[in-house]
């Protein structure tokens, strides 16, 4: 979807005043409703006369438990029997991927302060004890759903399709055969069995990696020792999937290629069949798989490092091997082997989680590469907007009036056209470029050395501290900075979280300027599933904002106010906030204050705080939040005036948006920031203004009115922070709006 006219239309640590009641009313039960009872315990609303303190704790949502259920609604997306099969196995193998991050990032320092005795720190004071055992049992009763998803339905459904993933026992005598020359060939060579002994101790496990232990017993008479333990990692160069043809036995790791006639083994599953070769002279007598998540969640060491390239290699290398949060085994190992884990990884029982599935399922998303469109999702065909056609010179559209896009419906080559324009076109001299998670093989980065190759200044500020891309980044920098170009390596303190795109071209002997503004990375294979907004201007204004805004980046300088931009860490905040109080204020005088707010993360204090004022002034707050919500909505005397819905589909909803009725005169901002602590005081960030009236309503009406009138991937939260997933009443027409915006899209076409 174009945003073109032709187109038609963490949370800060407060003290807290303490009051004699708590303030959530509890709603109604509804179906597929989940209820978190990690939150403060709910009570009737103070009395009218006793005004209700904005500090109180019970206003605020634990972010972890909030975390935990926006997970949940990922697996009941998995759960959806209208979903195509293939894209449901997607659905659940993105839950356990989530899982695995959250852990990663969040549980350890949780942990930490449990054993500490800490005292609460976030606003809703929940002790981390608690926190902790909530966390336990939340993520023990989702992961059996899961296991039962998987078990009951999923699998089933998969085998009646003619994918079938057997047991290597199962299998006839002619395709072991086949696997165990694939083992020995492809696979053997790559295993390195590792004993633990008092010579050999036991050795550092890999986050994340996938791992038997065994014992052993020797064969050979007289032995010294009879019993002795190993380890063997599965190394991640080994494919997981292999498919094994009912026609010749042969056996293929690539997916692609597999067909109806044919199973699918599981490469772990075949290597614990063949342990025994590993160990001559010794009988393999018990085994188990086991899977470790660690910490990621450290402290880049900027300020004592020599320079911030190597103080991030340093901090990747390290985070490998970080504490060990959670230990996952296959059930049904054998009791021994267990405690060997335990007595070696020091780990505590409710560290402990025992399965019924494959172990690592987050990589079972690899069985989208099964040729069976017939049990997908129907093929997506981007537009193309003529502004960016090859042939034309997008520059002089761009001139002409602002261009908005909004991916994946408008397609993201409509940015690579602007950067192959830009690197390629005579009259362009200069590039600047911002970089958080620009993939592995990234046409961005690969225009911005052709520009150099071409004799133009490109400027990239690449972010290394992008949590888990700082490898790519890493590589990206250091290839365009061999290759000549200006290469800044983020920000001492911040990171860089800006979407920004400069291009300086010379034009009738002046210089104009262009800038592409995103809500979303500049990352060619994230922009498929993500919806993000992209804005291409020559405003003047803007323009200058951004030139600013580099040059404090590469350089030195403080802005204290920028002509049209929210740039965190030093005026989005104060100028968001002035936003909410405007609202305020108007509707004092008119009584029609509105403010709508789409973003993926909504749980900073202040933010929520002054939003709860904006509630009980009257304003109307309508909320669009993906993932964490701190805020409870429709709480009496606090937040009745404000709604929150999630959208959980198809494709992930990333582009953040900010609407303000101004009794009239609206104004709208999108861009790279979510109301999270981090966002506002801890990255660079840009949120621009929407200028056009056009755009703006294009906004609107083809997204988030659609969004707020969605029944089919919709759940609405409430005051307690359970959400309802919503369906079509009785006589209720189905409402998809991530649908709606591609049959606008076809009929455009047309």
């Amino acid at each position: 979807m174009a945003m073109e006219k032709t187109n038609q239309s963490e949370a800060t640590e407060q003290k807290t005043e303490k009051t004699p009641a708590s303030t959530v009313k509890k709603a109604a039960p509804a179906r597929r409703t989940r209820r978190p009872a990690a939150v403060s315990a709910a009570a009737e609303p103070a009395a009218a006369s006793a005004p209700i303190s904005l500090d109180d704790p019970s206003l605020y949502i634990n972010r972890d438990i909030s975390w935990i259920e926006f997970d949940r609604k990922v697996l009941e997306t998995a759960m959806d029997p209208s979903i195509p099969l293939l894209n449901r196995v997607l659905f659940l193998s993105i839950f356990f991927n989530n899982l695995d991050e959250f852990f990663m990032v969040r549980v350890m320092n949780v942990q930490r302060q449990a054993r500490m005795g800490a005292e609460p720190t976030g606003p809703d004071k929940m002790a981390p004890a608690k926190q902790m055992s909530e966390i336990r049992r939340k993520v023990s009763e989702i992961v059996e759903v899961a296991e039962n998803l998987w078990i009951n339905t999923l699998k089933p459904a998969l085998d009646k399709n003619n994918i079938r993933i057997v047991k290597y026992s199962t299998l006839p005598a002619a395709q072991k055969e086949t696997l165990n020359l694939f083992f020995n060939e492809d696979i053997l060579p790559v295993l390195t069995p590792q004993a633990v002994d008092k010579g050999r101790p036991f050795p550092m496990i890999s986050n994340t990696s996938l791992n038997f232990v065994m014992e052993l017993q020797a064969t050979t008479p007289n032995a010294p020792v009879k019993t002795r333990f190993a380890r063997l990692k599965c190394p991640n160069n080994v494919p997981r999937f292999l498919f094994v043809s009912n026609k010749d036995n042969s056996v293929t790791p690539d997916l692609s290629y597999a067909t109806s006639d044919g199973v699918i083994v599981l490469s772990e599953d075949l290597i614990g069949n063949c342990l025994d070769t590993l160990f001559p002279g010794y009988k393999v007598t018990s085994q188990g798989l086991f899977r470790i998540t660690r910490n990621t969640d450290g402290e880049i060491e900027e300020d004592e490092a020599d320079d911030l390239l190597s103080a991030v290699r340093d901090y990747v290398e390290q985070r490998r091997f970080g504490s060990v949060v959670r230990l996952e085994i296959e059930r049904g190992m054998p009791q021994r082997l267990q405690d060997f884990l335990y007595s070696h990884l020091d780990m505590l029982p409710s560290q402990v989680y025992r399965c019924r599935i494959p172990l690592a399922f987050s990589e079972f998303g690899r069985l989208m590469k099964e040729d069976r469109p017939s049990l997908k999702y129907p093929a997506d065909h981007p537009k193309m907007l003529k502004a960016f056609d090859s042939d034309h010179c997008c520059f002089d559209e761009i001139r002409k009036h602002d261009i908005m896009v909004y991916h994946p419906y408008d397609s993201f080559n409509c940015v690579l056209e602007f950067l192959k324009q830009a690197a390629r076109d005579p009259n362009v001299v200069a590039i600047k470029q911002t970089l958080y998670r620009a993939g592995s093989d990234s046409p961005v980065a690969k225009y911005l050395l052709e520009a150099r190759r071409r004799g133009k200044q490109v400027t990239a500020v690449v972010e290394l501290k992008a949590r888990f891309d700082e490898e790519q980044n890493i590589n990206w920098a250091e290839e365009m900075e061999r290759n000549g170009v200006n290469v800044v390596y983020g920000f001492a303190g911040l990171k860089i979280h800006a979407k920004l795109c400069f291009v300086v071209r010379r034009e009738k002997d002046k210089l104009a300027r262009y800038t592409h503004i995103g809500s979303g990375n500049y990352n060619a294979a994230s922009a498929k599933i993500y919806t993000d907004l992209g804005l291409f201007t020559s405003n003047k204004a803007i323009n200058d904002d951004v030139q600013d805004l580099f040059n404090v980046m590469t350089g030195y300088g403080l802005v204290k106010k920028y002509r049209e931009l929210l740039v965190s860490p030093h005026t989005l905040r104060p100028q968001i906030t002035a936003l909410i109080q405007r609202e305020i204020e108007q509707h004092k005088k008119h009584g029609n204050g509105h403010i709508i707010i789409k973003c993926n993360q909504l749980v900073d204090f202040e933010m929520v705080k002054v939003l709860y004022e904006a509630s009980r002034a009257g304003v109307k707050v309508e909320c669009i939040v993906r993932g964490i919500c701190s805020l409870r909505p429709g709480v009496p005397g606090v937040s009745e005036t404000i709604t929150v819905r999630s959208i959980v589909g198809r494709l992930l909803e990333h582009a953040r948006v900010y609407y303000f009725h101004n009794n009239g005169e609206e104004e709208m901002y999108f861009g790279s920031a979510d109301l999270m602590t981090r966002n506002l005081n801890g990255r660079i960030e840009v949120l621009t203004p929407i200028l056009e009236e056009r755009l703006r309503k294009n906004i609107m009406n083809q997204i988030i009115e659609p969004q707020l009138k969605d029944n089919i991937h919709a759940w609405v939260m409430h005051s307690d922070g359970s959400y309802t997933k919503l369906n079509p009443k009785k006589g209720e027409k189905a409402y998809d709006s991530q649908e709606e915006i591609v049959r606008k899209l076809n009929l455009m076409k047309k």
